[in-house]
């Protein structure tokens, strides 16, 4: 453990004074209401929707049991609407989280896993065949072509 530090009133220690909590990612979109209404429609709790003039509008959600959420708006990011990509959302059961979102009118990939063979990543069909965590995917898209990769882990690496 590091030393402790005075802080005002409150000890902090260094290695805690170093804790990163990634807590929100932006979202480039091209119809705030339209993306409003998907995240929404996939149970994602609203936190804010706060509008400052026509150029300005920012929403945020966070997914169910997530401790990082999505900001899109107006006025929010000059990225391209539907350049974020490869955003996980890890879930502990994928055909389940795939056939509920299925339900919902989400299109999503049917399940795959890697193979590293050669050094050489290849996508295959079906889940991972030894059932292991961290090895089962399923993709889908918001309205504007933002990627998400569901990822399956019932059991997590130690310190995770």
């Amino acid at each position: 453990m590091g030393n402790a530090q005075q802080d005002g009133a409150t000890n902090v220690d260094e290695e805690s004074a170093m804790d990163m909590n990634l807590e929100v990612v932006v979202m480039p979109v091209a119809d705030v209401d339209r993306a409003l209404r998907f995240y929404q429609g996939l149970g994602w709790r609203l936190d804010a929707d706060y509008e400052a003039g026509p150029e300005f509008r920012i929403v945020q959600l966070t997914p169910p049991g997530s401790g990082c959420s999505i900001h899109f708006g107006r006025g929010v990011t000059p990225a391209a609407p539907g350049s974020a990509q490869g955003m996980y959302l890890v879930v502990q059961d994928l055909e389940r989280t795939r056939a509920r979102l299925i339900g919902q009118g989400v299109e999503v990939s049917e399940i795959f896993h890697r193979v590293y063979d050669s050094g050489v990543q290849e996508q295959v069909a079906g889940p991972d065949p030894s059932g292991l965590s961290y090895r089962s995917y399923a993709t889908f898209s918001d309205p504007d072509g933002n990627g998400w990769l569901l990822q399956e882990v019932r059991e997590r690496q130690p310190g995770r």
